[in-house]
């Protein structure tokens, strides 16, 4: 079975995916959403990569530096043993601010005997769109593209430039490099200085994870989870992407295929809550000054999302030249849901304003522009929170009455007052109370279906949806109101395949889901912890964390017959939710586990 079993390395400006047998399919750019250089994961054929082949005697691990974003390839004959450092760098610059340069580093080293290898560099500008030519230069080898828009790639080494071109047999005598940089260097790498950015960086990521929170349990997985989602933020602007990939499809074959190197308001949101739980504060703070350099004038509405340099136009289209992940056509960059309406993010930013407040509660330099967005975002929920929407999972024909919108335009409100207590505005938010009020009585008295015994995905609708089980982390419901417990009994017995949750069951723009949504088994476990059912929670999180890949990561989905990874990767929101059920379950015992299996 083909897994997605890739580990990601970036600098907070790109990233890329690295196979477990050392090959780079995916790559982009100088930046995130820029065109690919590498795409075979989109396509075997023409996609491009960049390959380091040895012999079939070789065994081949992979294993990242603890606490660091570095991806550690090592390959064994059992004599001749060689690993490979995967990195871009990023560290600090002595006058303040990151270096970030877009570049990969390929750092050889060797450990014993004779290794020897083949290089297979293939980079393919532009998304294969036109003929990539390479040449060898003096000093490096520059790779090519003027067919459709001109393009150009540099690769430097200390072995030979004529071998990796051939793909020739390289014997390793010593340590090795390979740079691939989308700008020419002005100054040639040398071994000395590569070793240099090497620590620099690793230094950097020791440093970044020493600040996250420790937990009693799971510490590893909510560390790796946390890099993972660094790695998604976009340092430039303080956006934070949902996954490094586009077009990795949701089910293989079919056409849920979108591309989701963009900045969703939703996603984002609830990543900078959780990580700055972590501990990481800065990552807050870029984020809140991305929203407030969105929302210039106080009658613009926010969009769901945007592009990473905060572009609100993201026309979609196809690559129809492209085969797609195993053949899942269309391959898309864009994405048409820029223009849809959803009415939840209101209420998930304005959580994230309110905690960011509370948080930074000695630093008021953003004070002002955060209460005028608070102010817009009443005025935008109180105009439209009785009006349908497309809902958090995009449907792209009917409008509904999605309950978990209207739980997240009760958020917007109620979260809102809260920020008008701590800015002293007390009578804004007893001019807000009665809106609160009105949404909540509104869900209560339409979202509750009695003869299914559950709040449902829409207003009168029977069909279940596991979002509306964040009703309780939001404050909407208590997690032992006879109504909610009987919610995630009720999701259970209907949404739930072999501990795998569906996001819904009913029929959707593109037919009956045929995957399980990751972030909705994470919700799931967390409901049942909410409701008393610890020990259920936290066997089921042992088997969800079991379907990772072999470095922990998640993409977005994971098939339900055979467990393999699927969708795009590695996931935001998927790892957002394990940190959070990892923190939740941590706080059971070892002590607590002894006693109930007594009992």
């Amino acid at each position: 079975m083909k897994n997605l079993n890739y580990g990601i390395i970036g600098n907070c400006r790109s990233a890329a995916l690295v196979s477990d047998t050392g090959a780079i399919e995916w790559c982009c750019l100088p930046e995130f959403d820029s065109a690919s250089v590498f795409a075979k994961i989109l396509d075997q054929e023409i996609g491009g990569s960049f390959e380091i082949q040895v012999t079939d005697d070789y065994t081949i691990t992979q294993k990242y530096i603890p606490n660091t974003s570095i991806l550690v390839t090592t390959f064994s004959n059992g004599t001749d043993t060689f690993e490979i450092n995967d990195f871009m760098p990023r560290y600090r610059k002595e006058k303040g601010g990151y270096m970030a340069p877009p570049e990969i580093i390929r750092y050889f080293k060797k450990l014993s005997g004779n290794p020897s290898f083949r290089i297979i560099y293939d980079p393919r500008l532009d998304y294969s769109s036109g003929v990539t030519s390479s040449y060898v230069k003096e000093n490096h080898i520059v790779s090519l593209t003027g067919t459709i828009k001109f393009d150009s790639l540099f690769l430097y080494s200390n072995l030979d430039l004529e071998s990796i071109a051939n793909g020739n047999e390289i014997k390793l005598k010593g340590d090795g490099y390979l740079l691939m940089a989308y700008n020419e260097k002005i100054f040639i790498p040398t071994l000395t200085k590569i070793n240099l950015e090497f620590e620099r960086t690793k230094t950097y990521w020791l440093s970044w994870s020493d600040k996250t929170t420790e937990y009693k349990k799971y510490n590893e997985q909510i560390a790796r989870s946390a890099i993972t989602l660094k790695l998604l933020s976009y340092e430039k602007t303080g956006a934070v992407l949902a996954a490094a990939t586009t077009s990795l499809p949701e089910t293989i074959g079919e056409v849920r295929n979108w591309d989701y190197r963009f900045c969703w308001i939703r996603d984002a949101s609830m990543v900078v809550k959780v990580i700055s739980e972590l501990g990481h504060k800065k990552l807050a703070k870029d984020y809140l000054q991305f929203i407030i350099d969105l929302v210039p004038n106080k009658d613009e509405k926010l969009q769901i999302m945007y592009g990473i340099n905060k572009e609100k136009k993201l026309t979609e289209e196809t690559l129809d030249h492209l085969s797609g992940y195993m053949g899942s056509k269309p391959v898309r960059i864009g994405n048409a849901a820029y223009s849809q309406r959803q009415n939840d993010i209101y209420g998930i930013l304005m959580d994230v304003i309110h905690q960011q407040l509370i948080t930074f509660s000695n630093d008021t330099e953003n004070g002002e522009e955060l209460w005028n967005i608070t102010k817009g975002i009443v005025w935008v929920v109180d105009k439209h929170w009785q009006e349908p929407d497309k809902g958090i999972w995009e449907f792209r024909t009917e409008e509904r009455h999605f309950t978990f919108s209207k739980i997240l335009c009760w958020t917007a409100i109620d979260r809102a007052i809260k920020v008008a207590r701590i800015l002293g505005k007390k009578h804004k938010a007893e001019k807000w109370e009665p809106l609160a009020a009105a949404i909540k009585n509104d869900i209560m008295e339409n979202a509750w279906n009695e003869s299914v015994q559950a709040f449902t995905q829409s207003y009168g609708s029977n069909d279940l949806d596991t979002s509306v089980l964040l009703m309780e982390s939001y404050g909407f419901i208590e997690a032992m109101d006879p109504k909610y417990v009987a919610t995630v009994k009720a999701i259970e017995r209907d949404l739930s395949n072999d501990g795998l949750l569906y996001r819904y069951k009913n029929k959707d723009d593109f037919g009956l889901p045929s995957s399980s949504f990751t972030i909705c088994t994470f919700w799931f476990i967390n409901s049942l912890y909410k409701i008393g059912e610890e020990r259920k929670a936290e066997k089921l999180f042992e088997q969800l964390l079991s379907y990772s890949n072999h470095l922990g990561l998640f993409s977005e989905d994971i098939d339900f017959e055979t467990k393999r990874l699927l969708g795009n990767f590695p996931q935001a929101y998927s790892h957002l939710a394990l940190i959070e059920t990892a923190i939740n379950l941590s706080r059971i015992t070892n002590e607590e586990v002894v006693l109930d299996a007594i009992r």
